[in-house]
C-alpha cells in the first residue's frame, strides 16, 4: 500500500517561496513528520527520557544554529552532521520551531 504524503514537496516550495507564516508550518503535518525522524534519540515531541539532550522548549535560534553548525561540519557528532545534511536551512528553520513551541 503506497501512502500518499499530506503535503507534497510543490507546496512545500510553494509555500517557502511565498514566505508561509511560520505558525502555519509549524503545525503542518509535513514539519511534524520532519521533526518524527528526531523520536528515536530525542524522544516523542522533542522530551528525551534517556542521555540524548530533549529539544522541547529550547530556543528556535539556538536550535536551529546547532542544526546548521552540524550541516556544515562546524559541531561534531556521532550522527547529527549525516541528518543534518538532508535538510535545507528553512526546513531546518521550520523543525527548530516546532520543538521550540513544544512544552518541556
Amino acid at each position: 500500500m503506497k501512502i500518499k504524503p499530506a503535503i507534497g514537496p510543490a507546496a512545500l516550495l510553494i509555500a517557502a517561496a511565498t514566505g508561509w507564516p511560520a505558525a502555519n508550518a509549524q503545525d503542518s503535518s509535513a514539519v511534524r513528520g520532519m521533526a518524527a525522524t528526531c523520536t528515536f534519540c530525542h524522544g516523542t515531541d522533542g522530551r528525551s527520557a534517556g542521555v540524548t539532550p530533549s529539544l522541547a522548549g529550547v530556543d528556535k535560534s539556538y536550535l536551529a544554529q546547532q542544526m546548521k553548525d552540524y550541516k556544515a561540519g562546524k559541531r561534531p557528532g556521532t550522527i547529527m552532521h549525516q541528518l543534518a545534511k538532508g535538510y535545507t536551512d528553512a526546513q531546518i528553520e521550520q523543525i527548530a520551531a516546532y520543538f521550540a513551541a513544544q512544552k518541556r
